[in-house]
């Protein structure tokens, strides 16, 4: 399950996670929100549930300021961090499958 996230969980929860992806999204958004149910089933899924935490930042209100200084400059963008790292960056709206490489190659 994707948790809300808020500019202040980066440095109470993302760089002392071993793994945490997190979406960059905002609710006009059409891809967005075409990606956070696909990151929401992946989130829950045997595969990953236990490998990462999976978050889901509205640039316009929790996640501005962190998105801001990560350099989203487009939504969706969903990064993955390793102890509040970017590892890997994976931008637009993408099919199940390339979101399943991208948190394969990263994790």
């Amino acid at each position: 399950m994707l948790v809300d996230f808020k500019d202040e969980d980066f440095e109470k929860k993302i760089q002392k996670e071993n793994i945490s992806v997190i979406q960059f999204s905002a609710s006009w958004c059409s891809p967005c929100r075409v990606l956070k149910p696909i990151l929401d089933k992946l989130s829950e899924s045997e595969e990953y549930k236990d490998k990462a935490n999976f978050y889901y930042a509205d640039i316009e209100d929790g996640g501005i300021n962190t998105g801001s200084v990560m350099g989203v400059r487009g939504v969706p963008t969903t990064i993955l961090f390793r102890k509040g790292q970017e590892i890997n960056r994976l931008v637009g709206g993408v099919p199940e499958a390339k979101v399943r490489e991208f948190l394969d190659e990263s994790i």
